[in-house]
């Protein structure tokens, strides 16, 4: 049986913190991006995507709730997390407004990747201290956990598919759309990477 460690309930505190502020601007990053994407495709993803994001921040609120945290209180990387969302928001206007319709998506996307990559993260984390600690908290966070990570997954290796393919037809080249990862309904790392060395047989028909 796995030794169970004790964690710094301070970090631990910190990261559930970062986490929700990390949820408040995923829900500001998607409703810039929506408003950016000309592709239908994307755009119907994103749309769901802000509906789950909006069910993540009421999963952490939940959370806070069964820890007794308070869930407005700010601490010094809550106020950092919360400047990058606003970061990614004002790029997307600033590409919205000065760039092309198909260069505000490709910006819009590449935001969305950037703010997911850090919600994975976070969730990632929050997954190894279920699986880690015991007690109370350890059975809170894994119920969270359990009801988030299939949709972080799909955010981030979804996204990133889109993005890169998004490039792909903005250079000029045969593009893959919905990309692979979409196509294959990919849920992992691996899967993503097979998704994306797949797209060359998905050019030719071969799916």
């Amino acid at each position: 049986m796995a030794k169970a460690h004790t964690s710094d309930t301070q970090q631990t505190h910190d990261l559930l913190y970062q986490a929700l502020e990390t949820e408040m601007g995923g829900i500001k990053v998607y409703e810039a991006a929506i408003s950016c994407a000309i592709n239908d495709d994307l755009k119907e993803e994103w749309e769901g995507y802000l509906e789950e994001t909006t069910t993540h921040r009421q999963v952490l609120l939940t959370v806070f709730e069964q820890l007794g945290l308070d869930p407005q209180a700010q601490v010094p990387s809550r106020e950092i997390v919360a400047h990058h969302g606003e970061s990614l928001v004002k790029a997307i206007e600033l590409a919205k407004a000065q760039g092309t319709p198909a260069a505000a998506q490709l910006v819009a996307a590449e935001c969305v990747v950037l703010a997911e990559t850090k919600d994975h993260l976070n969730w990632e984390l929050i997954g190894l201290l279920a699986e880690k600690t015991t007690g109370t908290q350890a059975k809170v966070l894994q119920q969270a956990f359990e009801a988030v990570e299939k949709d972080e997954d799909h955010h981030l290796y979804h996204t990133k598919g889109w993005t890169r393919e998004l490039w792909i037809e903005s250079l000029g080249l045969p593009a893959v759309l919905p990309p692979p990862e979409e196509v294959k309904q990919v849920e992992t790392a691996i899967g993503a990477s097979r998704a994306e060395h797949a797209r060359d047989d998905m050019l030719r028909g071969k799916h």
